[in-house]
């Protein structure tokens, strides 16, 4: 059989590009894309935590859809938080408008296990209630993406209480109890699965897999300590959803590139420090990948943004296997009209799919 052309595809730019086939332009969103940049967004989400607002899923859906109609983006990223299945358990976490995740009863030891028991889908109900009300809701050419914080990531809010620059609480668990950090680690990676399923099991039709603080480890940490957790998150969801394309990312993460490969998504997700040639060389060269623009150019200006997208396109090369992206989330004085434009030149096809013959990675 034939490798499939640009009229046979999926005629789904995003997925098309997530699963290895030509899209008929490049598929773009931003992470963050609904969010607090947005005038709509601060009108519907209103005071209180954001936890409140993911919890209201007429609200949620609506700011979900923000973005979408104002850019024309490729994608739908579900409005909610990487520790609402922590939330839902009743661990005792909250997000603080100004400074993130906090949890005033950090995770120190084995007895705070019963604080995390196993997620079920009753818990999470607004969430499959906001994704049923958004399946409905967006055209079939623009997929809902799900959401989950990796196991480490998570964990590393759990137990410093709140953002850190130096997680020494984590590092010091990690090496310290290795039994209780993997015990920690595999119900982590259960509510990041459970979490992931409702959301496809009602209607979304990708995931991403945020490891946002990976990179503040070694490499052998890393294969160690966090590796496994993730790859068994990525592994049972392919076993449960095949085909559904998963996305795994990091922030300065260069220096695990491989390692996170190898945890089994569809998609690897870069920042603005590792250039996508340079992956795909270390990689292989059918990798498929998510980036890069660093949002600090976003913020310095149209002209700005602008070249630096062109410099994304440039080093992607045509490839098919290409979803535009910031290398980090959107940050909130960014100007829409900026962003608008970025939309813009990608979707023109400048640097970008045009620029080949039809087919695939393969073709």
């Amino acid at each position: 059989m034939s490798e499939p052309t640009v009229s046979e595809s999926l005629g789904v730019p995003f997925l098309d590009a997530a699963t290895g086939r030509r899209p008929r332009r490049t598929p773009v969103w931003f992470m963050r894309q609904a969010g607090r940049h947005l005038p709509e967004y601060r009108d519907v989400r209103g005071p209180g935590s954001i936890l409140d607002a993911i919890g209201r899923p007429d609200d949620a859906a609506a700011i979900t859809l923000q973005p979408v109609r104002r850019y024309g983006v490729d994608a739908a990223v579900l409005y909610s938080d990487i520790v609402v299945p922590a939330h839902a358990v009743g661990f005792g976490i909250d997000v603080a408008p100004g400074t993130g995740p906090v949890a005033e009863q950090p995770f120190r030891s084995v007895s705070d296990l019963d604080r995390l028991p196993p997620l079920t889908p009753d818990l999470v109900e607004h969430v499959a209630e906001t994704v049923r009300i958004l399946t409905r809701e967006l055209d079939p050419a623009v997929p809902l993406l799900a959401f989950a914080g990796a196991p480490f990531t998570v964990g590393s809010y759990l137990i410093e209480g709140a953002p850190s620059r130096t997680w020494r609480h984590t590092k010091a668990l990690m090496h310290g109890d290795p039994a209780l950090w993997h015990r920690l680690m595999e119900r982590l990676a259960q509510s990041a699965v459970a979490f992931i399923d409702t959301q496809i099991s009602h209607g979304a039709r990708a995931f991403q897999l945020f490891d946002s603080w990976a990179g503040a480890l070694s490499p052998a940490d890393y294969r160690n300590f966090v590796a496994p957790h993730s790859t068994e998150v990525f592994s049972r969801l392919a076993e449960t959803h095949p085909g559904v394309p998963g996305i795994h990312f990091g922030i300065g993460c260069d220096h695990l590139l491989e390692d996170m490969a190898a945890c089994g998504a569809s998609v690897i997700g870069l920042d603005w420090r590792t250039g996508i040639a340079d992956a795909r060389r270390r990689l292989g060269p059918e990798t498929v990948i998510q980036g890069n623009l660093d949002p600090a150019l976003v913020l310095a200006g149209h002209d700005v943004a602008l070249a630096g997208a062109r410099s994304v396109l440039a080093d992607n090369a045509g490839h098919p296997g290409h979803i535009f992206n910031l290398g980090h989330g959107v940050q909130p004085d960014t100007d829409p009209a900026v962003l608008a434009a970025v939309v813009d030149l990608v979707h023109s096809g400048s640097g970008g799919p045009s620029t080949l013959d039809d087919g695939t990675i393969n073709g």
